[in-house]
């Protein structure tokens, strides 16, 4: 259960990833088209005809498989993606109580 939590935490990251690179201006040509598939990938019909398939499928694959398509993106993409970009992964320990609740 540990690995598929650390999975899907490397897979929102990823996520990130993908949109910061689908709106770069530099774009590879190829990312459109294969981002298409990918989400096809995930709304295919076996993931609701035999749903323990889809099940592995979702939340196995299409980490693994989103990983490895960005692992094709260009350097500098990935370069220009920087902490500015993605939001922190918790808030600030007094953001909670700043709004005098």
């Amino acid at each position: 259960m540990k690995r598929l939590l650390l999975l899907w935490r490397i897979a929102r990251k990823d996520l990130r990833l993908l949109w910061f690179a689908l709106r770069h201006p530099g774009r590879p040509a190829w990312l459109l088209p294969a981002v298409a598939l990918l989400g096809l990938f995930a709304l295919e019909p076996a993931n609701f005809a035999i749903p323990l398939i889809g099940a592995v499928d979702d939340f196995v694959l299409l980490p693994i498989v989103l990983h490895a398509l960005l692992g094709l993106l260009p350097s500098r993409i990935r370069a220009d993606f920087g902490p500015r970009d993605s939001p922190p992964d918790r808030w600030p320990s007094g953001a909670a109580g700043r709004h005098g609740r």
